[in-house]
């Protein structure tokens, strides 16, 4: 999700400043992505600066509420209307790790598996328990989206499993050289 977007949406519902906006977004995610306020204040200044948002006079108390412009509830229409695409999404650290392991030496990617996904079961467990507790629909939501994920990396995790079993490592390049190298030394 974009902390961008996130925070139009909840500036549409009405005016509020930035504890008030990082508070917002963090019950409503379950504080599963956890917002530093230094970023609730540096994308405020962007939306600013985009004119998406309106920076509104200090209360009393020395906050400084925001409200949303116009401009900021058509960008808020349009990241509705859009769907996100896999592109947009963050690379998936563990896919890469994985392939990396294969590749480098002296990596044990059965104990990289392993590991994952046992840091996986225990997220799972995790989730699953914060599930048995009654929450808003928005949170349960997020909830339900965090399980799921955690299912389908440990099918994934599975397949890679079978997938080893089957894996025969063929010369990478670099060793390829390497191996030529020490033939022509050994030969010398």
């Amino acid at each position: 999700m974009s902390i961008r977007h996130g925070l139009l949406a909840f500036l549409e519902r009405g005016q509020m400043y930035g504890y008030q906006l990082r508070s917002a977004f963090e019950a409503e995610t379950g504080a599963t992505w956890p917002l530093n306020i230094g970023q609730v204040y540096t994308t405020l200044t962007r939306l600013e600066r985009d004119g998406l948002v309106r920076a509104l006079p200090e209360h009393d108390g020395g906050q400084r509420p925001y409200e949303i412009t116009p401009e900021g509830r058509t960008e808020l229409a349009l990241w509705f209307a859009t769907p996100i695409a896999h592109a947009d999404r963050p690379r998936d650290e563990l896919a890469i790790k994985l392939a990396l392991a294969l590749t480098t030496p002296g990596v044990d990617v059965q104990t990289v598996v392993q590991t994952q996904r046992s840091a996986t079961m225990r997220t799972l467990q995790q989730y699953t328990r914060l599930k048995q507790s009654d929450g808003e629909l928005p949170w349960r939501l997020v909830l339900d989206s965090l399980i799921f994920q955690a299912e389908a990396e440990l099918r994934w995790l599975d397949h890679c499993e079978s997938s080893l079993v089957r894996f025969v490592p063929t010369a990478t390049p670099v060793a390829t050289e390497q191996a030529a190298e020490e033939t022509v030394h050994e030969r010398a």
